[in-house]
Order: C-alpha cells, then structure tokens, then sequence
C-alpha cells in the first residue's frame, strides 16, 4: 500500500513499452482525480498526432482532451489553476521536461507522466531515466510478446526506418519480451528466437 503525500506535491511516472496500456493508465487517473473534483489538465507533445491533433487517445480509443506543447516549460505557466497535471507521449520531450515536472511538483500539483521508458534499440529515454530517478512513484506496465506470449517490456520495431522517433502503432512496433527481441535488425521480424519445446 502506497503513503500517499498531503501538503505537497509529487511526481507519478507510468512507463512500459508500446502497447502495455501507460495512456490508458493515465486517462484512467486524471479520470478518477475529475470524480474527486480536482482540477485536471493534460499535455502532449506536438510531434504525437498518430490518433488525434486535440486528444490524448489510447490504442484502445480511450481518450482525454489534451493541450499540445512543444516546449515543456510552458507547461508550468498553463498548469497554474491546476490540481493534478497529466503528460502523455513524454519520450518525445527533451530534458527540460524532467525541470519542468520537478517545478509543477514543487508548487504542489501531482504531476503524472506517461511514457517509454526504452527506445527501439532497447536504450533507456534520457529524460525519462530522469524521471523515473526523481518520481516518488513509479508503475512499469508490461504489454504481452506478439511472438511468444511472455510478458513484453521491449518495443520491437518491425519496419526498416532507424530514426529514434518514428510514431507508429500496430504498423511499425510489436511488443516483445527479453527473449524474442531483436534490437540490432529493425524491420525484420523473422529474426526472433525459435520457441524451445
């Protein structure tokens, strides 16, 4: 059971890799904090506009009305009448993400942050390592190896592009566990290990 913090702020991060359901989680949160009566606000990145322009959205289609930024300080000057502040999509942030979450939490907000904790190649997200350093709670979901079945925490991506940012979903990623990863061959998705009998 988690000691939950009263006269202050604090940072909440949901990470895991694609398809292990952290948007739906975050949704999910600021939902029950709306039932609370607390004031709520949601962020993301400009660069996410797989879904929607407006919208956090989920891959199952859960979604929030959201505010899009491209600098993460600005999140701070438009979280000021807010009790709890959401951040999807925060891989695609640079480091000053990690200052901007540390100063809404300083000012009191419970700031909850949504994203990847590993890129296709299975090297952690600089800012996120951060995050996950500074957070005072930490959820790590899992999503199920497309292979294999196991339990995945590895975004597998399927289709021959190595730029570090590439929005896709079902399209471009697969979710894998250790075993079945294959980090070194983007795009091929034969190469996964055979299942042993």
């Amino acid at each position: 059971m988690y000691l939950m913090p009263s006269g202050t702020g604090w940072i909440e991060v949901v990470t895991g890799c694609m398809f292990s359901g952290k948007t739906e989680e975050l949704i999910r949160r600021l939902r029950r904090a709306q039932y609370a009566k607390q004031r709520v606000v949601v962020f993301k990145p400009m660069l996410d506009t797989r879904y929607s322009e407006t919208h956090v959205v989920s891959h199952d289609d859960t979604q929030m009305e959201s505010i899009v930024v491209q600098d993460p300080p600005d999140m701070v000057a438009l979280s000021r009448e807010f009790d709890v502040v959401g951040v999807d999509e925060a891989q695609f942030f640079d480091d000053a993400l990690v200052e901007a979450c540390e100063e809404m939490a300083n000012l009191g907000k419970r700031v909850i942050v949504a994203g990847l904790d590993q890129d296709y190649r299975g090297r952690p997200f600089e800012n996120m390592a951060r995050l996950l350093a500074v957070a005072e709670y930490i959820t790590k979901n899992l999503a199920i190896c497309m292979v294999c079945g196991n339990p995945a925490d590895r975004s597998q991506r399927i289709v021959k592009r190595e730029a570090r940012f590439l929005l896709g979903a079902t399209d471009a990623y697969e979710a894998r566990c250790r075993r079945c990863f294959v980090p070194e061959k983007p795009g091929d998705v034969q190469e996964a290990l055979p299942l042993k009998k």
